[in-house]
């Protein structure tokens, strides 16, 4: 029996980054305000973590409103109509609904529909993951043009109170398009993840807490136990971690995954011109510099210093200020890397839009 042959669509041999976007939030938050929680202070925030401010979102303000936001910047200077879209991922943990997803409802707000459109887990590496799977579908020929998104508000699952994470977050969305090229612009992807450490990041608790603590709430309501109606309350999953063995890894696993990216791409650390790692603490950044033995000449994000941690956006927040104070790196090769709660890790050297 012969088999009729299928259609495939047409190959596109590389791809690369067309355009990029971001969203910053209006409201600052010092570490003086951050101290008003924790026994701390400016000086040790700013010597542990290079902090100095972070940007959060107000209450009225959504995962949705601020991907939107940095996508429409990313499209307009992509010079792309959000109906060409092939895609849209959105890669946060922080959209406040397991389904439908933030992409979804991305797409539909910026005239996107009916691109497919999917959310991606995978916390700080999801940017990065995101890269790869768009650049995959745009060499496959799945897709001619696709849109990824970081964006998180980590404000909302955070404790004030907490020492291991809190200060450190911020908010914010970062956004890509991805297009067809005729020479490479994204290099082979290094990603994994190291589940042996599942625990080292991550929430208090789980939804199905949360459901418990639902009735146990009304229980206690009912039945006027305000004691047990107050333990409920402080059940409300946030993020904590641990420090130490989170610091451990990024430092001495993270460079390594670096260097492999690098490897794969075929190039060598004085090739760069930029080096973009998550904005996780300024320490760990500057101990992957010394790792990485990269020359003076190549230009470092620190886009932590005034933006906080804002995981999934973070990588895209960085370039696009990197790329605003310093427009003569577009073109350039820049080694960008991603890793946090999995734990998970994803790079790529890639040509700044």
């Amino acid at each position: 029996m012969s088999v009729p042959t299928l259609n495939q669509s047409p190959v596109n041999q590389y791809s690369r980054i067309l355009g990029l976007g971001a969203y910053r939030p209006d409201v600052i938050v010092t570490n003086e305000d951050v101290c008003q929680w924790i026994d701390s202070s400016d000086e040790w925030i700013r010597q542990r973590t290079g902090i100095i401010t972070r940007h959060r979102a107000s209450a009225d303000v959504s995962v949705i409103d601020m991907a939107s936001g940095a996508a429409q910047e990313a499209l307009e200077k992509a010079g792309i109509d959000a109906s060409q879209l092939g895609a849209v991922i959105v890669s946060t943990v922080t959209h406040p609904y397991a389904t439908p997803s933030a992409a979804a409802a991305v797409a539909e707000r910026i005239g996107a529909t009916p691109a497919p459109a999917f959310d991606i887990s995978a916390a700080c590496a999801g940017y990065c993951y995101g890269i790869a799977q768009a650049d995959a579908l745009v060499r496959s020929g799945a897709a001619t043009y696709v849109l990824v998104v970081g964006a998180e508000k980590l404000s909302d699952v955070i404790d004030n109170r907490e020492r291991t994470i809190s200060f450190l977050l911020g908010d914010g969305a970062g956004a890509v398009v991805i297009g067809p090229s005729d020479t490479p612009g994204i290099g082979p992807s290094v990603w994994g993840s190291d589940g042996s450490k599942w625990d080292a990041i991550g929430m208090t608790r789980s939804i199905l807490d949360v459901r418990d603590l639902s009735m146990a709430a009304r229980q206690s309501d009912e039945s006027g136990d305000f004691a047990l109606l107050e333990e409920a309350q402080e059940l409300y999953p946030t993020l904590r971690q641990d420090g130490q063995t989170v610091f451990r890894w990024a430092v001495w696993e993270m460079a390594k995954m670096a260097e492999q990216a690098l490897v794969a791409a075929g190039v060598k650390a004085e090739d760069l011109v930029a080096f973009i790692p998550h904005q996780a603490n300024m320490r760990i950044i500057d101990e992957m510099v010394k790792k990485l033995k990269l020359p003076e000449s190549v230009k470092v994000a620190r886009d932590i210093a005034d933006a906080g941690n804002t995981s999934a956006a973070s990588i895209p927040l960085a370039t696009h200020r990197l790329l605003k104070e310093n427009p003569e790196l577009s073109g350039g090769l820049a080694l960008q890397i991603g890793f946090g709660a999995g734990l998970v890790f994803g790079a790529q050297v890639i040509v700044l839009p």
